[in-house]
């Protein structure tokens, strides 16, 4: 397997499809990865040389927020909503629906918590 940036990728796949497994890129980043280091994204990641997997790594290491850098800043960003009592702050802490919808009926899995 082929580790970058702490995400699994697999080596099968194509460049462009692969990097996209990655939390915070998506198909145009990907691509986009591939062009500037002229890189054909048509390619396979084990067709790849060490030093086009290091380029890789090195660019999205420092262009790109990715893995958990991603999910350690939404996890501060509700942290930050918890600690301020906002209203989405206290239904992420109650468990409930964020955006309105119902929760009468609805919301089963987002409300298992506080189900008797």
């Amino acid at each position: 397997m082929l580790y970058i940036s702490g995400a699994r990728l697999v080596p099968d796949k194509q460049v462009r499809i692969a990097l996209t497994k990655m939390d915070g890129i998506g198909p145009k980043k990907a691509i986009q990865v591939c062009y500037r280091l002229g890189i054909s994204g048509n390619i396979k990641m084990n067709e790849l040389t060490k030093y086009q997997i290091d380029q890789i790594e090195q660019m999205i290491g420092q262009d790109h927020v990715v893995h958990w850098e991603l999910k350690r800043g939404e996890r501060a960003d509700i942290e930050r909503l918890i600690s301020i009592s906002c209203y989405r702050g206290i239904r992420h802490q109650d468990g409930l629906p964020l955006r309105g919808q119902r929760t009468h009926t609805n919301a089963r899995t987002f409300r298992k918590q506080i189900r008797k």
